[in-house]
């Protein structure tokens, strides 16, 4: 990327006062709850996040970042989070509903946003599927999840070689994120597509989750199962693959990894020679993309998305592979911080990749 992107948050601030002046005039908000809908209704974007488990990013930087957006172009933010609990989703969209939505975003949480979205429809309210897929979405945003897929796939196939080992007989173990999450089955498509293309085949592939104690206990079944015999594993995220190298450490076992989200956790494990990369996603290029959808949609505008996924218009961003020699990159960004990845044995390693 050749912009930074806070020079990226600048323009976007500068879009929404702009698409705010042009709601000015009052002749926006048709696309609120059908029947009666109160003007603040109308007003209103109602986001649900998943949890604080997956990632960080939900709480640290999708919930200011949207709410920001969303309250500088004169519009009301609704921002509740699921606690990865399924019936909680459920219960903080018919709260939303109840009081009134002009739009919804979802970030789907094990399949549940698709009985919301529902809902919302039948109020009339129209739905952005918020970083993960939900079929009949009114639009999608997101990265391009298959290309992170292909990213991390690349990665093992990059580890291997430089390993001096071939992929073609390469004992790999593929760790899938949950299979009721649809980007989950983008990821592994994508990373399964450049592997195959190497040679690679999958020596085992547990069920999957994005529970990272969970991930941990497949993966040590995994290597109990191959008696250590692996040579690399393709993880799915970073937070996984921090639970995959703890099981590695206590063998002392060292192989090529895969993640993505730019963690702390990742971002050590790359400077320590653990983790062979990271797949970055900035998540203010799509908080900055959703709110402009959104805003648009709460003046009653119908934006024209620039692809479609699955019969869904759809906006999907270009990801990043980062590693030690371009990680300097997130933290200029101001989404890492060196006094919390450059700690105890990472400090030297951070001074070496000219992070300070």
């Amino acid at each position: 990327m050749k912009r930074t992107i806070m020079g990226m948050v600048a323009v976007a601030a500068m879009s929404t006062i702009a698409l705010a002046g042009c709601s000015s005039n009052g002749s926006g908000g048709g696309s609120g709850s059908s029947g009666g809908a109160t003007s603040a209704a109308k007003k209103t974007a109602c986001v649900i996040l998943p949890d604080t488990e997956s990632s960080p990013r939900w709480e640290s930087g999708d919930r200011p970042a949207l709410n920001k957006a969303l309250n500088d172009a004169g519009f009301n933010a609704n921002i509740q989070n699921a606690q990865n609990s399924t019936s909680k989703y459920t219960q903080i969209a018919q709260s939303q509903l109840t009081k009134g939505c002009g739009v919804m975003l979802l970030v789907d949480l094990n399949g549940v946003g698709a009985t919301v979205l529902q809902k919302a429809h039948t109020a009339g309210v129209p739905v952005i599927a918020y970083d993960r897929p939900i079929k009949g979405a009114d639009y999608y945003v997101s990265f391009d999840n298959e290309k992170v897929g292909e990213l991390e796939g690349q990665m093992i196939v990059d580890g291997l070689k430089a390993e001096k080992k071939d992929p073609k007989t390469a004992k790999v173990v593929c760790m899938s994120g949950d299979p009721t999450d649809g980007n989950a089955a983008f990821f592994k498509s994508g990373a399964l597509k450049v592997m195959g293309a190497a040679g690679i085949k999958c020596a085992l592939s547990p069920a999957g989750t994005w529970d990272a104690t969970k991930s941990g206990t497949e993966f040590q079944q995994a290597y109990t199962t191959l008696k250590g015999n692996i040579d690399a594993v393709w993880t799915a995220n970073d937070a996984n693959n921090a639970a995959v190298i703890t099981v590695l450490n206590k063998y002392n076992k060292t192989v090529p990894t895969s993640g993505q989200d730019a963690s702390v956790a990742g971002l050590q494990n790359i400077l320590l020679g653990k983790q062979y990369g990271t797949v970055y996603k900035p998540y203010q290029l799509e908080a900055k993309q959703a709110s402009e959808v959104a805003i648009s949609l709460l003046q009653g505008k119908k934006p024209s998305a620039p692809t479609t996924q699955d019969g869904v218009p759809s906006y999907l961003l270009t990801p990043i592979l980062v590693k030690a020699d371009n990680m300097k990159q997130v933290f200029d960004d101001g989404n890492a911080t060196t006094s919390a990845v450059c700690t105890g044995n990472v400090a030297a390693k951070c001074s070496a990749a000219g992070i300070s």
